[in-house]
């Protein structure tokens, strides 16, 4: 007998973690979607004393812990706040879905964007769970296919903030574009229903201002190589699974003093190569980069197969 999956309509977070089969699911949010080394291996340690050993990559650049028991939620969240992982404030960590392009320099325009908008989350209108924000503001966009109802890019001008689904954008700096996302986002709000919870899926049915739809964003990049980047070498994890002692052998060899989450089932270590990549995937060409499979049984409920064990037997056919 089959079992409907059970649509949550929310992704978890570290105050409010999801139930699964094999225990709560926890997601750490990185700030910019950068990791420290110290962080990463604080992640390690939670994953291996509390989780069932691994960190999943999500498609919004976060990582997941898994399998942990209700009773140790509570001292898994002392280590992230000791790792500055966590929101002081539990509604401003369930609005931060933000993902920035992984290419960001410090001090550059999508770091001041990320900064000056999580700052004011708190005056942006309440939205579903699971919509969320792009700053893709690089020289040429990397973030057009992954998942955001905001996006903060450039044009052949200047900045532009586009509603995901629409074609053009509006004209903003950085001194406007607080007071012009909260317009868009009301614009939103005020449109959203049960069946239409996404931005995407509200422009099939309703037209946004025409003063909204001026500008162009620049043609987007190829989605990045596996190798070395402008931000350091960038490796894949098998349906973005990480075991965490790879991740640590990864981090002391390689002495990176950071990662970059991107939402392609793969990091960055920021700013180096390593030389034994073991448990991680560096061909371009192996099939496993092109399958997706669910966590499967048993550890989701909605599940009644192993389905990564029959993704790996299919990957190679």
């Amino acid at each position: 007998m089959s079992v409907a999956p059970e649509i949550k309509g929310w992704c978890p977070g570290a105050l409010r973690p999801m139930m699964s089969a094999d225990g709560l699911v926890l997601r750490a949010r990185p700030w910019c979607g950068r990791l420290t080394a110290e962080q990463a291996l604080g992640l390690c340690d939670l994953a291996e004393r509390y989780g069932n050993g691994h960190l999943d990559l999500t498609n919004r650049a976060n990582l997941q812990l898994r399998g942990l028991a209700d009773s140790d939620h509570e001292a898994v969240l002392q280590t992230l706040r000791e790792h500055a992982l966590l929101d002081p404030d539990p509604t401003i960590e369930t609005r931060r879905n933000v993902i920035v392009t992984p290419f960001w320099t410090s001090g550059d325009v999508n770091e001041r964007l990320h900064d000056k908008l999580v700052a004011n989350l708190d005056a942006l209108p309440e939205l579903p769970g699971k919509c969320g924000f792009a700053i893709d503001c690089g020289l040429a966009p990397v973030l057009r296919d992954d998942p955001a109802d905001l996006r903060i890019e450039r044009g052949e001008d200047g900045l532009i903030l586009r509603a995901d689904g629409a074609a053009l954008g509006q004209a903003v700096n950085e001194d406007d574009l607080i007071p012009k996302l909260a317009a868009m986002a009301d614009w939103l709000a005020e449109r959203i229903s049960p069946k239409m919870k996404r931005m995407r899926k509200v422009l099939t049915r309703q037209q946004l201002p025409s003063d909204w739809q001026m500008f162009a964003p620049i043609p987007p990049a190829p989605k990045p190589a596996l190798g070395m980047t402008t931000a350091g070498q960038f490796l894949a994890a098998a349906f973005g699974t990480i075991e965490a002692q790879a991740l640590r052998r990864l981090l002391a060899q390689s002495g990176a003093e950071a990662i970059r989450l991107t939402p392609w089932r793969g990091f960055i270590l920021e700013n180096v190569e390593a030389e034994d990549c073991t448990g991680f995937i560096q061909n371009a060409n192996d099939p496993l980069l092109n399958v997706t499979a669910c966590p499967g049984a048993p550890v989701c409920a909605a599940s009644s197969v192993e389905t990564r064990q029959f993704a790996r037997a299919l990957a190679g056919r």
